[in-house]
């Protein structure tokens, strides 16, 4: 069992390091895409299955609450979160359209969809890209695998960030470290480098 897990751990960090070497950049790149957007009063909706909508929400609850330091809270909705809507969309017309309907209602111009899925193939997050676009709504992707179909439907304005690994649970894990990276990134850009609030008790 040890063997196992340090066998996954190595992975992880492996998949991590190889990230940082082809992506470092790009997510710097990311950071102000996304700070731009909320400095000119505009929202960051986000969406994904399954791990990736557990990532969707866990990156809006930080921008929501706060990440490291105090300060306001920042605009952001997680699509993956309301189950009377995503049920109702998925009974009344087609889960392929449970997060484009919510962009359609929610999404204005100039706001941001964050877009994830570790295989680039999930229809109803490609369907979700096309209603931001007809939102006039620009897009940062979080992928792995080679990207998938998504690339297909990002503008030249958008923004993709696939991770160069094909396993789903280490593609996961980097999409968590660079959703910590771009909260970390956006409060310092924002809001100064200033300390980090202390924990809350019982936070998460």
């Amino acid at each position: 069992m040890l063997e196992t897990i340090k066998r996954t751990f190595g992975a992880s960090i492996e998949a991590k390091t190889d990230t940082l070497e082809v992506l470092g950049n790009d997510i710097a790149a990311a950071a102000t895409f996304l700070s731009d957007a909320l400095l000119q009063g505009r929202r960051i909706l986000s969406c994904g299955n399954g791990g990736s909508a557990c990532d969707a929400m866990h990156f809006s609850s930080e921008l929501i609450n706060r990440f490291e330091m105090e300060r306001p809270g920042l605009p952001a909705i997680a699509l993956t979160a309301d189950s009377a809507t995503i049920t109702s969309i998925a009974n009344d017309y087609d889960y392929s359209l449970v997060f484009a309907r919510q962009v359609r209602a929610l999404g204005e111009p100039g706001d941001v969809l964050l877009a994830i899925t570790t295989s680039g193939n999930s229809p109803n997050v490609i369907a979700a890209v096309e209603a931001a676009h007809d939102r006039e709504m620009r897009v940062l992707a979080l992928t792995g695998k080679k990207g998938g179909l998504l690339p297909q439907h990002l503008h030249a304005t958008d923004i993709s960030l696939c991770v160069p690994a094909n396993n789903t649970a280490r593609i996961q894990e980097v999409h968590l470290l660079i959703i910590h990276c771009l909260c970390e990134l956006i409060d310092r850009r924002l809001f100064g480098n200033e300390s980090p609030a202390p924990a809350a008790p019982g936070g998460g």
